[in-house]
């Protein structure tokens, strides 16, 4: 079936290429290159990494070292605004501009560096990069950077970030919107939900380096991914010789937490060898409280408390090991294997109090969930760069990228429920297992160079294909009998999904006008298949992704921004995965395969402020919006399933800024507020009216004498309802104090000291009313230890950049 694309967001995409077209159609004779020196509190500095980025989205137009004096020189390959970022290993970033690069001579910049939380030459020094960097189209967080990171999983930092939310169920949302892509070092993540909240917790923090939110993803990226696109970087030594670093964490909330990792680097000048691995032991706990009323014509029929206290052991290790070749002047090549490996078991007492109409007492039911959960998962990557002879308009780059990934999943259940007014009445016993493997391939080519006029040309193809499979096996044991195959429950699942996708983009930088635009187009095919009924569905559609960016400043205070772009959001593997996933003797969670991708269409304007205060008003159209939602089966149980509504409809309003009240104090703000509007209804159920909510977000860092920082984090998420739901206002406060010693780094940090992150929430349809409330171990006080050993010398060298580099830089903007 072919989908119309949007004739707005085309029609725009024309008109920016009748702008890049009649802009300036003269190329400068001679362009003055940018210059300037890169200081230290010492004087000069030797060998810094200085970076020219585009204003317009951050990437990344060359890169260059300074030289013994601390002088550079980068050489623009058009005329326009630019950026340019100086960082060291040991100290903080340095920012300038925009700068206008052009015939006309411009004064040298001089970029002071501070230092960071290190150890060089045996001084200590304790100045650190700031934890929230606001960039264009995205903002990044500085994980190793951040006190209140040590101990955690990825999940927990990245649940912390700004404007980001984690629900009841594990579902991401960014700006009060769910649909994101998540890229892991330049590679997609083919997990959502549930499956992607174990990986990320699995993955202890002080694995990652950075986090980048990007709300405008330009069109190399996947389509895929309504609300934005989340980037997380791993840490990268760049020192020469042999060096690593060892860590280890101990967390105390109701139940103990134990992290523990190892990265070793060796690095020459043309090759360079890495590894890690991390360890990690988490008792989790949560206690799940549930009040339901079933309806009938409108009134109460029968009333349902409900208790859960499921306590979990997360057992996980996480590994990677690679090399970077440089095969000759031009060429270089890079070869990288990682896997991940947990298990979550978990024992779950349940009880479920039941009443009628009267509110009179009828059962209670007792029940015993014993489930554990096993995803050993493994990827490997190839990627080749090469780089062209640089002719007048500078070097062209082709770099070619091949992944293949097998994430596999074990998923087993025993749930037994039994009357506790019937004594004499025997157990009911529910058998699970379900084994799935999901499998993903892609390829992909990218190739970059500028073209005369000051234009520059990015442009690819990919193809992907992923294939899950998934067989699940229950069996009943009614009254302390023998066990029996239940039919209607065992299935197995076959699904196929191939892309093949095509985009370039064009840029071109002025002193009064900045434009980007670009063009992706993707045919998608899929298939699944359940062997039992003998049931298959298919889909097949092709689709256009325009995307625009436009930047103009008014003056020397005051810039504005204007983009424009189509995405889409594929339902996930599991929300067209029919199997069931019991919760409880009352409900479980099932897919729907009759669900089909919603798309969206979003505009942005940004007004930033002295390069700092950025304030975004945004609108974001959807077309056939994926809900979660609960239903009621024929059996009275409660079906936790997506369907597809007719359409949302999403205003937000963005402040963020940094504040530096001192030199040893620095502020991060920022605030969403968003009216989020669905049209369409479930039979019987409409929708009720719409509530705005606002993501508050305040973040402090100290730098205090004799090797001491600290840090305080707190955060505030109102009222606000989602589709049937009602979700109430929480939030989480932290903080958290670090001292340097040397070669080694000592953090003891508090999460949630307050103990305001349990949800709470009420869902209402037409047959049932629902409200619960979740609390998990979120207080915890954790207590860690980093050394680093190896020399401190950082490599003098061009580092490698392929094609998946080249993604994660611009996904970050400050690589």
């Amino acid at each position: 079936m072919l989908f119309i694309p949007n004739r707005l967001a085309a029609g725009c995409v024309a008109a920016a290429g009748s702008l890049l077209a009649c802009s300036e159609t003269q190329a400068q004779a001679r362009l003055i290159p940018i210059t300037g020196t890169v200081l230290s509190t010492a004087g000069p500095l030797e060998f810094a990494t200085v970076t020219l980025h585009q204003a317009t989205d951050s990437a990344v137009v060359k890169t260059e070292f300074n030289d013994q004096a601390g002088h550079f020189t980068l050489a623009v390959p058009a005329e326009g605004r630019y950026l340019v970022s100086v960082s060291q290993l040991g100290y903080g970033r340095c920012w300038h501009g925009p700068v206008v690069a052009g015939n006309q001579p411009m004064p040298a910049l001089e970029c002071r560096l501070k230092p960071g939380a290190t150890q060089l030459q045996n001084v200590t020094v304790t100045g650190q990069r700031p934890l929230f960097e606001r960039l264009p189209d995205r903002t990044v967080v500085n994980v190793e950077g951040s006190v209140l990171s040590a101990g955690n999983t990825s999940l927990d930092v990245l649940a912390r970030a700004p404007g980001v939310t984690l629900d009841a169920n594990d579902n991401l949302g960014l700006r009060g919107r769910q649909g994101l892509l998540v890229v892991l070092d330049g590679k997609r993540v083919p997990l959502t939900g549930p499956e992607l909240a174990a990986m990320l917790r699995a993955l202890p923090a002080e694995q990652v380096a950075t986090m980048e939110l990007i709300t405008n993803p330009p069109a190399k990226y996947d389509a895929q991914g309504g609300a934005g696109v989340i980037a997380i970087n791993l840490k990268k030594d760049q020192r020469l010789g042999f060096n690593g670093s060892a860590n280890a964490a101990y967390g105390r909330g109701r139940y103990g937490k134990f992290t523990s990792g190892l990265t070793l680097n060796y690095r020459r000048k043309n090759v360079n060898l890495f590894g890690s691995y991390a360890y990690a032991d988490r008792q989790t706990w949560q206690r799940l409280t549930i009040d339901r009323t079933y309806l009938q014509d409108g009134q109460p029929a029968r009333f349902l408390e409900q208790t859960n206290t499921p306590r979990g052991h997360l057992q996980s290790h996480t590994w990677r090991a690679g090399a970077d070749v440089t095969l000759s002047s031009r060429t270089s090549l890079g070869l990288a294997v990682s896997g991940l490996e947990s298990q979550l078991p978990s024992i779950g007492p349940n009880e479920s109090r039941l009443y009628d109409a009267q509110h009179q007492l009828t059962d209670v039911v007792l029940a015993q969930n014993q489930r554990n959960l096993l995803t050993p998962n493994a990827t490997a990557n190839v990627l080749l760069r090469h780089l062209f002879p640089k002719d007048s308009l500078g070097t062209p780059e082709l770099t070619v990228d091949a992944d293949a990934g097998r994430y596999r999943l074990t998923r087993t259940l025993d749930l037994t429920s039994a009357s506790a007014l019937r004594p004499g009445a025997l157990p009911n016993r529910l058998l699970g297992d379900q084994q799935g493997t999901l499998t993903l391939l892609s390829a992909k080519t990218d190739y970059v160079r500028n073209l005369r006029h000051g234009l520059r040309l990015e442009t690819g193809l990919k193809v992907s294909r992923v294939t899950s499979r998934n067989d699940v096996l229950f069996e009943r044991e009614q009254n302390g009998g023998s066990r029996q195959v239940d039919t209607n429950l065992s299935n197995q699942f076959r699904y196929e999904e191939t892309i093949r996708a095509g985009y370039f983009t064009l840029s071109r930088s002025s002193r009064r006008l900045s434009i980007s635009a670009g063009l992706r187009a993707e045919q998608t095919n899929t298939l699944g298949r359940q062997a039992v009924g003998n049931q298959e569905f298919s889909r097949r559609y092709f689709q256009l992704f325009p995307s625009i960016n436009l930047q103009k400043p008014i003056s020397e205070a005051h810039q504005l921004a204007f983009s424009l772009s189509r995405r889409l959001d594929r339902p996930t593997y599991n929300q067209l995965n029919p199997f069931r996933s019991y919760v409880d003797p009352t409900s479980y969670r099932v897919g729907n395969p009759a669900l089909w991708p919603q798309i969206s269409t979003q505009a942005e304007v940004t007004h930033t402020y002295r390069h700092q205060t950025t304030t975004a008003l945004r609108y974001t159209y959807t077309r056939r919006p994926i809900l979660s939602v609960y239903l009621l089966d024929p059996d009275g149980l409660i079906a936790a399933t997506d369907v597809n509504l007719a359409s949302q409809d999403y205003w937000g309003l963005t402040v963020s800024s940094p504040f530096t009240p001192t030199a040893w104090w620095k502020l991060y703000a920022n605030a969403e507020l968003f009216y989020i509007r669905f049209r369409g209804q479930l039979p019987g159920s409409p929708l009720p009216l719409s509530q705005p909510g606002a993501i508050l977000s305040l973040n402090s860092t100290f730098t205090l004498p004799q090797g001491w920082s600290a840090e305080l984090s707190g955060s505030y998420n109102s009222l606000e309802r989602y589709g049937y739901q009602l979700v109430r206002s929480y939030g989480q406060f932290g903080m958290g104090v670090q001292k340097t010693l040397g070669r080694a780094t000592l953090k003891l940090n508090v999460a949630d000291a307050l103990y305001t992150l349990p949800l709470r929430a009420t869902s209402r349809y037409q047959p049932l009313s629902e409200s619960f409330r979740s609390a998990q171990d979120s207080r915890v006080v954790t207590a860690s230890v980093t050394y680093r050993f190896g020399n401190d010398k950082v490599a003098a060298a061009r580092r490698r950049a392929g094609s998946a580099e080249e993604e994660k830089r611009r996904a970050s903007g400050v690589q």
